[in-house]
């Protein structure tokens, strides 16, 4: 009778040893943003989008309309393995560049801006969502930077952020502010 009650006994005391185990914390994600393709464009009559899997992380512009702007992506990694971008808002948001304040829906970040016209002409913004193994990476919270005079200013994102927002007030001499969102990831 022994024999038969010993296994038993063994198996009870093996459960019990495990749920007496605390479970330790979760493991953070470690996530990287990494830089991608930077192209420099006429502002007037341009329109830019980053490649696939890319999304912005930074802006500069010098001069009036005529003059150049340069637009920095960036790749985003979370524990070694690249973030799917999926490019939701294929039509775009149409703003008046002389005078906006456009902001991405929740959890997505900014792929591409495209300009028509001079400095009363439109821009339209173009984002993502990020996802990585099928489940929606976040992008939270969201910080305005300060005023820049958008004749001569450039603009980056932060460890882990991405662009996800930009005002501008007035033409070339006028006032851009930008909007980033820190990435975040609970696997």
């Amino acid at each position: 009778m022994l024999m038969k009650s010993l296994p038993a006994a063994l198996a009870a005391t093996a459960v019990a040893a495990l749920t007496l185990v605390p479970a330790g914390p979760a493991a953070a994600a470690t996530i990287e943003i990494r830089p991608g393709q930077v192209s420099t464009l006429r502002q007037s009559n341009s329109k830019f989008s980053c490649p696939t899997n890319e999304v912005l992380i930074g802006r500069e512009h010098r001069g009036d309309e005529n003059g150049d702007t340069t637009f920095r992506c960036g790749r985003i990694y979370i524990d070694n393995v690249q973030v799917t971008v999926l490019k939701v808002d294929i039509w775009g948001t149409k703003t008046d560049e002389n005078s906006h304040d456009y902001h991405t829906p929740a959890n997505q970040a900014i792929t591409g801006i495209r300009h028509d016209g001079d400095e009363n002409g439109d821009t339209i913004y173009y984002s993502g969502a990020l996802f990585l193994g099928g489940k929606a990476v976040q992008i939270t919270p969201r910080q305005l930077e300060g005023w820049v005079r958008e004749n001569n200013h450039a603009s980056m994102g932060g460890a882990n952020q991405v662009m996800t927002g930009r005002r501008h007030s007035g033409d070339e001499n006028g006032w851009t502010q930008y909007e980033y969102g820190w990435i975040s990831y609970i696997g």
